[in-house]
């Protein structure tokens, strides 16, 4: 093994340790009815923010959606001259004509809320209203994006990705068919929020160093959400006592999930192919003769490290990251998830669609099958809203527990985790979220409900 200096020594361990503290490792916090609760520190910092700005933070939303939108549409009508060299700004803006019209979508239904013009379905409190309230998601997505942005880098340029992606590979490529620097990703999400699984996902992908199937693998297979938003859902249906034996079922089906998803389709059939167009080099991953995985993984690490000495290149790094999912994913996010909060508010589509699963429900043995059923699959436009729907309408505790449980481990909802995919680069359209949402469903169903049965 190479001999590094004490300095390079540091230079991987402080902003290594540093990030770990910040993105992965739970603290207690007050919630605002006084209850203790554990969140990552990047959470605390972006909740913190959002209570400080939280009567103007939808206005900043609001400025940064028509930036994205008129950006864009300069961008767009711009011709560029052969030879020039594409900015970080071009990039930011220069996408084609579809999401131009779904970053113009979004900046008109943030004007049509915050002004509260045009039909009420767009800008009521149970669609684009509860998208962009002071407490909303958007204001949220603000901080959060604000925080980890910034400080994705401590996670990503100073070698712990290398320590750990040469050290987990015999375990995720296996098992999950993943680098073994997607575990990082993954403890990012389960530990902290798929919000920041996504953004780390997304970043890695740029850098060339998941391909086509590896980042949608574990975009849509990890991003998960955190523990503290589990502990609201489960209290939601009024079932909080159990949450110990439901957040242990979360666990126990997203890890099956996880085993069973990349091996079929949509995700078995994605390139492995890098975004620049490179294939997958299996070499890559093989701790050459005289090294083991912990030599050589310090190695990498420690070599990582002592290519990234400026203060300035990382605030740099950060800042693009946090301007990427301003300008990329907010406008998607409110655009996708109005129209979807509207279909489920306004139409009976969720209904219609939730009657395939009433023979199944009933077949697993689940009370109120009819009622559970469209439960199954209006959580597709926002993961709460089963839990806030469940609450009136069904009695039966097993079901509640299943319906509570299901909504955490479908993953894909086009209010959060399914627009921050669909607005970052990760090669899944809307077709493969769907086809994912309903797999993971009809998997993950007979195993909820046999725990729910032990229960219950």
């Amino acid at each position: 093994m190479k001999k590094f200096p004490v300095s390079t020594w540091l230079l991987f361990l402080i902003p290594s340790l540093l990030g770990i503290l910040l993105f992965l490792v739970p603290i207690p916090t007050i919630d605002e009815e006084g209850q203790t609760v554990w969140m990552v520190t990047i959470a605390v910092l972006a909740n913190a923010m959002a209570g400080a700005i939280e009567s103007i933070a939808p206005w900043i939303m609001l400025i940064i959606l028509i930036i994205a939108a008129v950006g864009s549409l300069v961008v767009i009508t711009r011709k560029v001259k052969e030879g020039h060299k594409v900015s970080f700004f071009d990039r930011l803006f220069n996408v084609n004509l579809f999401w131009t019209i779904v970053r113009i979508i979004g900046a008109v239904f943030a004007v049509m809320v915050l002004f509260q013009v045009g039909p009420e379905a767009v800008w009521s409190e149970d669609t684009g209203g509860l998208l962009l309230s002071p407490d909303g998601l958007l204001s949220f997505l603000f901080t959060i994006f604000l925080f980890a942005g910034l400080f994705l880098p401590l996670l990503m340029n100073f070698g712990l990705l290398e320590l750990f992606g040469t050290m987990m590979v015999k375990i995720m490529r296996p098992l999950f068919r993943l680098p073994g620097r997607s575990s990082i990703d993954a403890l990012a999400s389960w530990v902290g929020d798929g919000t920041i699984g996504v953004l780390l996902t997304n970043t890695q992908y740029i850098q060339n160093k998941y391909t086509q199937r590896e980042a949608a693998i574990i975009g849509t297979t990890f991003s998960v959400v955190s523990i503290t938003f589990a502990i609201v859902v489960i209290q939601q249906v009024g079932l909080g006592e159990y949450f110990l034996p439901y957040y242990g079922t979360v666990i126990l089906t997203g890890i099956v999930l996880a085993l069973i998803m990349p091996r079929i389709f949509p995700l078995a059939q994605k390139p492995t192919t890098f975004m620049n167009g490179k294939p997958q080099d299996a070499m890559s991953e093989e701790v050459p003769e005289g090294y083991n995985v912990v030599s050589y993984g310090v190695e990498n690490a420690l070599s990582k490290a002592n290519d990234n000495k400026s203060l300035g290149e990382f605030f740099k790094d950060g800042f693009k990251n946090v301007l990427d999912m301003w300008i990329g994913v907010a406008p998607v996010v409110m655009a996708f998830g109005t129209v979807a909060l509207m279909l489920a508010t306004y139409t009976p589509i969720f209904t219609i669609l939730g009657k395939p699963f009433e023979p199944y429900l009933m077949l697993l043995g689940i009370p109120e099958a009819a009622e559970a059923a469209q439960l199954m699959v209006v959580g597709f436009a926002d993961m709460f809203l089963p839990a806030i729907l469940a609450e009136g309408m069904i009695e039966s505790e097993l079901t509640l527990f299943v319906v509570a449980t299901m909504s955490v481990t479908q993953l894909i909802y086009m209010s959060e985790v399914g627009g921050l995919l669909l607005g970052s680069k990760i090669p899944v359209n809307i077709f493969d979220l769907l086809v994912i949402f309903l797999l993971r469903t009809i998997i993950a169903l007979p195993i909820v409900a046999g725990i729910g049965h032990l229960l219950f």
